[in-house]
């Protein structure tokens, strides 16, 4: 078996074989068959590099492939050309144009999971008409380290095609308003979208941004941003007066940002970089409210043509100010908690969850006065979230004056933390200017979200300061909830909690004031992003239900999502991409919804629906209550996954600790990237069968008559083509004792008899066989149920090409094991080595059945050192005779055992982008 061809049609045999026995691994067969082929010497690592090389090619056409179908770029012209057209009249036009669609938020998750070029090569195939994905396989995929440098310098990218797609956008509405309402046109201020970031600025499980490390950044976008607007008005009159102002206040914001990029830890270098920016200097612009004016006011009187450019350029600076893009801040809410302490009068203790809390902190807010501070007070302040609202002040009084800035606050669950957020803003002279945003995603956020709302709402303090900024602000996510509550019910627990805010905002009085309601959700199936279709990604965190509640309300609700990582980066990788995100967005109008529509039979027949969901967050709830699911999510760490982002992926912990590792300890993104490696989607499948159980046909029946039922069943039949039982139940098997004693029994392959019996023997205390067992025969029985429901629900088409995908993704596998079973006779096979530093050959051995490879092979290579250098490689005059057995050394132990676990590493940890590729997204 050289090809993968071979491969593909040796599956398929196997297949045929669980006809005569349902417990036969098909897979599993299939890597043993490969095994044996390498350890035979049959089959080379360069063969099944070739071949892994091949389906990483098929696996990035596949994702190039479905970035076309989701936002259809050859098709965005017309698309634009229709939705400039749509409304009749011209206030009609003015009022859908005038508010943006979408906030959109160019977060920096760690999901970078292509390397440069090959996200290049992926965006150019996807951009194009007829897309040659062909030339993706060509591109190397050297992979340089992910920094927050780097991240950054993407999410600026993004931003800026995203700009470049928004001004397109507006210079067609001007056009068009200025021919059809010649007398009017000019009264049109169009903001289609608002883009914002966190990269750089959100500090919530991370101590390695400095201070000055956001500060550096929002001077370099500034930089950035004005050097942008000048070549947009160098393109409309390469000698606008106001061109020299605009250069010079980018080249002053560059100099600045060079200033606090440096380690400012020494006082003396503080104070130079502190009074250089506070300083008067004539190029400090800290509003874009006067140039906006003077554009506005020359294209009063010039020309259509120059007038809509001009005025486009004024949208432009209007929506993103002196930045690429609004900025959020985050910080948890434990750092706000410890930071409200040191400030409670005479050193009172409270607990933050009390009605005592609220009320400590409401007389605080009325007592609290404002304090000047400086970049004194920031660089020796201790406490991260005092830290946040210092950073937040100094930018808003010597950087942008203008442009708000978001507080979000991470695992937030009680109001008294949003009234601590207020009496920083309040305390720092910045309240005006700071939404403050409770992240709600926990568990017990979503079950007790609303009563938060209900109290926080209710306080008069907090309703005065909504009314200044205009706008209530949430923030909801899909990161602890799609792990811990699970996909589907995460969702449906996220628009109860957003029907709850239109609810609070209603009874309160603020009605005249918006709901800024933000998602931050993946690009994945399993963190927050349906993979249908653009329609179903926009409405799976912000449903038509939801959007209903606002608009019953009277409420104006403005949306925002997340674009994550290098997964959503993808969809602004290059300007025909932009523009069709962009147009896609506009036309599904996510800030909009009829108050008098039909409604959805989901949730009027709440007898059925409220038990559907209870059911299924039960189900998924004790999978994560389960140690046989949390032991079988660590068994091999994170070591399928490629590093995809500058944030660790899980804390650090000892070899004992890995065998207890909490799910606690892997982040949202890797524990879905794992569950995907594994072969099967837990979080977004499991319990929907189990939970229709004894109402299978009245459940198939709701499900089927009502549109957000049918795009649960969209997401859940996704994912179940991808996801394969058996390939769970095979890893298990590398664990299993019994077969490494039995693989050389019939006298077979007898000279790995001694490491098949080493191997053999170690796995007897370990239990991971009969965990992977478990958890399989427990997944299998809800599939049973889940296929029985399924068969029920009419089918779509949208995904009837998977199959393919699914028998590449079994092959993909299947070589792993293989190079899994390699590195694991490799490991026993090594000999024995004197203990050092408390490392032990065991210990290496249980590194590498773990897949920390990268620690075994630094501990592999220190026990056997490489030899430097040779004897002949020394100009020595005195005559020798030794060494005289020649001078490998270790040579042979690195050839034989170290390189070849490398070896198989690199190729497993590129089978996983292969196969998260496959899947659509990373995590």
């Amino acid at each position: 078996m050289k090809t993968v061809a071979d491969l593909v049609e040796r599956l398929q045999a196997l297949h045929l074989r669980t006809a005569e026995t349902p417990l036969f691994n098909p897979l599993f067969q299939l890597s043993l068959d490969l095994s044996r082929e390498i350890e035979s010497g049959q089959l080379s690592l360069d063969q099944v590099e070739a071949m892994v090389g091949e389906l990483e090619c098929t696996a990035l056409k596949s994702r190039a492939d479905r970035l076309r179908c989701l936002v259809d770029p050859a098709g965005a012209e017309d698309s634009l050309e229709g939705l400039v057209a749509q409304e009749a009249t011209f206030d009609e036009f003015a009022s859908r144009w005038s508010r943006p669609v979408l906030h959109a938020v160019f977060t920096a998750h760690p999901t970078f999971l292509l390397s440069p070029a090959q996200a290049d090569a992926v965006a150019r195939a996807a951009s194009e008409p007829e897309g040659d994905s062909d030339a993706v396989c060509a591109v190397r995929a050297e992979r340089p380290p992910i920094t927050l440098d780097s991240e950054h310098r993407q999410a600026m990218d993004a931003l800026g095609r995203a700009q470049d797609a928004r001004d397109l956008i507006v210079g067609r509405l001007l056009v068009r308003a200025s021919r059809e309402w010649p007398d009017r046109w000019r009264e049109f201020s169009p903001m289609p979208f608002r883009f914002a970031t966190w990269v750089g600025y959100d500090m919530d499980g991370r101590t390695d941004i400095k201070w000055h490390t956001s500060v550096a950044y929002r001077l370099a976008e500034k930089a950035a941003r004005l050097a942008r607007y000048a070549t947009s008005l160098a393109a409309i009159d390469p000698a606008h007066p106001l061109l020299g102002h605009l250069r010079r206040a980018a080249d002053y914001s560059e100099q600045r940002a060079a200033d606090f990029t440096a380690e400012l830890t020494d006082p003396p270098a503080v104070s130079a970089a502190a009074n250089r920016l506070t300083a008067d200097h004539p190029d400090k612009l800290l509003s874009l409210g006067p140039i906006i004016g003077q554009l506005e006011d020359e294209a009063a009187d010039v020309d259509a043509a120059r007038a809509a450019a001009l005025r486009t350029l004024a949208a432009a600076m209007r929506a993103d100010g002196l930045g690429m893009g609004w900025i959020h801040f985050r910080v948890n809410a434990s750092q706000l908690h410890n930071a409200i302490r040191r400030r409670l009068p005479n050193d009172e203790e409270i607990d933050l969850g009390s009605r005592g809390a609220i009320v400590t902190l409401r007389e605080m807010l009325a007592e609290a006065e404002p304090l000047r501070s400086n970049f004194a007070a920031l660089a020796i302040e201790s406490s991260t979230a005092i830290r946040q609202f210092l950073a937040m002040a100094q930018i808003l009084q010597h950087v942008d004056a203008d442009a708000p800035i978001r507080m979000l606050i991470a695992e937030c669950e009680q109001p008294a933390t949003v009234l601590a957020a207020l009496y920083f803003a309040r305390l720092f002279g910045i309240e005006d200017k700071v939404d403050v945003s409770p992240l709600l995603e926990t568990e017990s956020a979503l079950e007790h979200g609303g009563r938060l709302l209900d109290a926080l709402l209710a306080e008069p303090a907090y309703r005065d300061y909504a009314r200044r900024r205009g706008r209530v602000a949430i923030q909801t996510g899909f990161s602890d909830a799609g792990r811990f509550v699970g996909q589907i019910p995460a969702s449906l627990a996220i628009e109860r909690l957003q029907g709850r805010m239109a609810a609070a905002m209603a009874s309160n009085g603020l009605t005249d004031v918006a709901a800024l309601v933000f998602n931050t959700h993946g690009e994945s199936m399993g963190r927050g992003a349906h993979p249908s279709n653009f329609s179903d990604r926009l409405e799976w965190p912000l449903s038509p239900w939801a959007r209903q509640r606002f608009a019953e309300a009277a409420i104006r609700l403005e949306p925002e999502a997340s674009f994550q990582g290098g997964d959503g980066y993808l969809l602004f990788a290059k300007p025909e991409l932009a523009l069709a995100t962009l147009t896609r967005i506009a036309s599904l109008r996510p800030n909009e919804a009829q108050a008098d529509a039909a409604r959805d039979p989901f949730y009027g027949q709440t007898d059925l629906s409220l038990d559907f969901y209870r059911a299924i967050k039960e189900h998924q709830h004790q999978h994560l209550e389960s140690k046989t699911y949390a032991r079988a999510i660590t068994a091999f760490g994170l070591g399928m996954l490629v590093e995809t982002g500058s944030r660790k992926s899980r804390r650090q912990s000892d070899l004992a600790g890995d065998r207890d590792l909490s799910l606690r300890q892997i982040r949202a993104i890797p524990h879905n990237a794992v569950l995907q490696q594994l072969g099967y989607p837990v979080n977004v499948i499991a319990g929907f069968g189990t939970a229709a159980e004894g109402v299978y046909d009245e459940i198939a029946s709701l499900l089927a008559s009502s549109a957000r039922g049918r795009q649960m069943v969209r997401l859940v039949r996704a994912a179940n083509r991808l996801a394969s039982i058996k390939t769970v139940a095979a890893y298990g098997e590398l664990f299993n004792s019994a077969y490494w004693a039995s693989r050389t029994y019939r006298g077979m392959e007898q000279h790995l008899a001694p490491a098949c019996t080493a191997l053999a023997e170690y796995l007897t205390q370990d239990d991971r066989n009969g965990v992977f067992r478990r958890l399989a025969s427990r997944l299998r029985v809800d599939a049973l149920k889940l296929h029985r429901l399924l068969a029920l629900i009419p089918e779509d088409d949208t995904f009837a090409a998977r199959e393919q995908v699914r028998r590449e993704i079994g092959v993909l596998q299947s070589l792993r094991l293989a190079l899994l079973q390699h590195m694991f006779l490799k490991a026993v096979s090594i000999p024995a080595f004197a203990r050092a530093n408390d490392i032990s050959r065991t210990d290496v051995i249980e590194m590498v059945l773990t897949l920390r490879i990268d620690e075994a092979l630094a501990q592999l290579r220190r026990a056997y050192p490489a030899q430097a250098a040779r004897a002949d490689d020394f100009d020595i005059e005195e005559p020798g005779d030794y060494p005289d057995r020649g001078t490998e050394g270790f040579g042979a132990i690195h050839r034989d055992y170290i390189d070849r676990i490398d070896w198989a590493h690199q190729l497993n940890l590129r089978i996983g982008v292969a196969i998260a590729n496959l899947f659509g997204a990373h995590g």
